[in-house]
Parts: C-alpha cells; sequence; structure tokens
C-alpha cells in the first residue's frame, strides 16, 4: 500500500469511525445507574410488588444543558391477578429485580456521532413496573398478596423528583417512550407539557406505540379485550384522556392511540413499523386466533409467509395507514416515520436509530427524520413502500 492510499485510508476511519464501530461495545457503552424515588411513598407511587420507582438520569452539558428528554421504557402489560403475580416477581415489576445500570444507546446516546440533535440533552430512562403504560391507580389485596396498580402515581412522582433537578426550567423537552412506553407517551403527553415553563418547546415521540384496534385473522376484538381487562383490572380510565372518554361511546377505547390522537394539544411524532411485530404477533395474528397454528413458520420467518398470508399483513398496513391518514394530510405541527421493517422499537437502538447501515426512507434516517421535525428544519412525514421493497430494514424475523 503506498502512503497516498494510507492517508486516505487513516481519513476514511476517521470520518466514518465513530458510525462503524458497534455501540454496544465495551469502548462505546454508556452505563447510567439508577436512581430510586426515596418519595414517591408519600404519593402512594409503588411498582407492583411494593418496591419504589426509578429512573436513570445522564446529565446534559453544553448547549443541552437546559433541554431534556423523558424515554419510558416497555414492556408489555398484564391484565388479569396471575399476569400480574408472576409480573410483580420479575423486572417488569419490580425494582429489585432490575439492572441497576442501563446502557443508553439510539436516542439515549450522549455521543454526537450517534445521536446528533438530542446528545447533550438531559436524557432519563423511567423503568416500567406497573404494566398498564403508567397510568393506572388502583391495589390489589386478598389477604394473602397484595398488587399495586400505580402507575399514574409513579409517573407523577418521577415528574416531581426531576422538577427540581433542571426538568422545572427546561428550555426545550421531549417525552418519548417505545412499545409500552409509547403508549404511555399517547397518555401523558399533554400533562408532561402542563408541568413545564410556557415559553418551553415541548413535544412528544411514540416508537412501536401506535397499537391499532384491529381484529385479529379470526375477526375477533382480542387486544381489544385485553386492553378492557387491564383497564378494569388497574383503574386506569379516570385517567385516560377526558376529552376523548366523554366522547367515545365506549371509553376504555381511549387507551388506543388512535382514538386518543386527536385529542393530543402538544405536537407529536409517530415512529413505527407498519408491519410491527409485536402487534403481528399479538393483535392480528394471537395464539388464540390460530390454533392449528398455520402461521407459525411465518411468524419466525417473513420469507416463508405464504400469498395469502402476505396478503393479510398488506391488509394490516393499509389499515394502519387509512387510521394515519388525516394525521398524516391534516396536521403540520406533527411528523411521522412509518417504515416497512418487521421489526419492534427502533430508537434506543444504535443500529436503527442512526448508523450507516440504518433504515431509511427517501435515504433519511430515523434520528434525522426525527431531528428535522423537532427544530423545524423540515417537513419530516415519510411513509415507506410496502414489504418488500425496502432493502435497509433491519427485520427482526
Amino acid at each position: 500500500m503506498n502512503v497516498n492510499s494510507i492517508v486516505v485510508l487513516k481519513l476514511v476511519l476517521f470520518i466514518y469511525w465513530p458510525w462503524l464501530v458497534n455501540s454496544e461495545g465495551e469502548q462505546n457503552r454508556l452505563l447510567v445507574n439508577m436512581t430510586l424515588v426515596q418519595n414517591a411513598s408519600a404519593l402512594g407511587a409503588y411498582c407492583l410488588d411494593g418496591s419504589l420507582p426509578a429512573y436513570h438520569l445522564h446529565r446534559g452539558f453544553g448547549a443541552g444543558a437546559d433541554n431534556w428528554l423523558l424515554q419510558f421504557e416497555g414492556g408489555g402489560w398484564c391484565n388479569d391477578i396471575k399476569s400480574c403475580l408472576d409480573r410483580s416477581k420479575s423486572n417488569h415489576g419490580s425494582t429489585r429485580y432490575m439492572n441497576k445500570w442501563e446502557v443508553f444507546s439510539g436516542i439515549l446516546s450522549n455521543n454526537a456521532s450517534f445521536n446528533p440533535d438530542f446528545y447533550n440533552w438531559n436524557r432519563v430512562k423511567i423503568r416500567y413496573c406497573d404494566g398498564a403504560s403508567f397510568s393506572g391507580d388502583a391495589k390489589f389485596y386478598n389477604g394473602t398478596s397484595m398488587l399495586y396498580f400505580r402507575g399514574q402515581r409513579i409517573w407523577q412522582a418521577i415528574i416531581l423528583d426531576l422538577l427540581p433537578k433542571g426538568l422545572g426550567h427546561a428550555k426545550k423537552a421531549m417525552l418519548s417512550g417505545c412499545s409500552a412506553g409509547g403508549l404511555a407517551t399517547f397518555l401523558h403527553c399533554d400533562n408532561f407539557t402542563s408541568y413545564l415553563p410556557k415559553n418551553a418547546s415541548v413535544k412528544c415521540l411514540s416508537d412501536a406505540g401506535f397499537f391499532l384496534d384491529e381484529r385479529d385473522i379470526a375477526l375477533n376484538h382480542t387486544m381489544r379485550s385485553f386492553y378492557e381487562d387491564l383497564i378494569t383490572l388497574q383503574g386506569v380510565e379516570p385517567n385516560l384522556n377526558q376529552n376523548c372518554t366523554s366522547t367515545l361511546y365506549y371509553p376504555h377505547l381511549c387507551f388506543f392511540p388512535q382514538y386518543a390522537l386527536p385529542y393530543i394539544e402538544t405536537p407529536f411524532f409517530i415512529l413505527n413499523s407498519a408491519y410491527d411485530v409485536y402487534q403481528f404477533h399479538h393483535i392480528l395474528v394471537p395464539p388464540s386466533s390460530d390454533p392449528r397454528r398455520h402461521w407459525d413458520h411465518c411468524k419466525l420467518n417473513v420469507t416463508a409467509c405464504d400469498a395469502s398470508q402476505l396478503n393479510i399483513l398488506q391488509g394490516f398496513r393499509n389499515d394502519m395507514l387509512a387510521t394515519l391518514r388525516d394525521f398524516y394530510q391534516n396536521s403540520t405541527r406533527d411528523g411521522m416515520y412509518i417504515n416497512s421493517c418487521f421489526t419492534h422499537c427502533q430508537s434506543e437502538t444504535q443500529e436503527t436509530w442512526f448508523a450507516v447501515g440504518s433504515p431509511r426512507i427517501h435515504n433519511k434516517t430515523i434520528a434525522e427524520t426525527v431531528g428535522d421535525w423537532y427544530f423545524s428544519r423540515n417537513i419530516s412525514k415519510e411513509i415507506d413502500c410496502a414489504y418488500p421493497c425496502d432493502t435497509t430494514c433491519h427485520h427482526m424475523i
């Protein structure tokens, strides 16, 4: 190799090395310690098992020192006593079982090469331990077992703990979340805004949280029934958007983002796959809808889906886009990124958030599109072509 080639190679490595290094490697891992909310008990804010709620905070710096990003952790739900008791003995129902250190990557990274718009903000990961997307307010006791359904109080306790730490004088802020945490963003977006200064720029982002009210392949409303049981068990309905619940004949439907979205006043960004793997497996084709397990191979590997199954999946995508049509066409303050990858949650993983091989729509990464939307640099509404046209996807199946 001649001298000129070596110089060129060094220049290329200098420019692209931050992207080429695996962000999950030891040399780039940002580990952030857990903070227990010691005053939570005064509000009766407990995890399912009675342990204190928690979050992880990594301080901002420089121009981002007065800006805040809060990220709800995801992790499904529980809708009956048995599943909630089981959950209370796991890291999704108790801080006693959680890792005390969390890796901050993707939208939580502190590296400008990995997270160009939010790297120097105060970044908070809110741990999930209630099983109802931070929205319940009830308690169960049968003489032997106690369960605290206190997600709404956990949310309040964490906000009150963060306000004196600088959140109370934020200049810019964003509430985000993944999966069940993405759903929590729909539920708490306007409430988040109410805690912050009137002149603050406040926006919300849901990643993989746009769970559809959709019939499964057996034409049953499996997810609607699941949510209805959850809402009743955990006392969620009083904490749903009151403008929504006062309008719909079935108020519990306001737990679904598509019904709550029209009433959210804060600017909102929806990041979702049109073929979201969780929704594919639990809303469209839950086990109860496929007793003969005809879909097993398709669920494990999309290339194994037959023509009929692919047609049903394309129908699901069409229904999602139809549900979002008004949001796409008539909202000027909001943003969206709906890609065609068989995946679930894309903002916390470096490879899908911002890297050389990240998913792209019209050659724009998720991070670039979200940043353009938040800072009003460009119109930020991207819809991917239908599967299998997108060759940039990181498929989970």
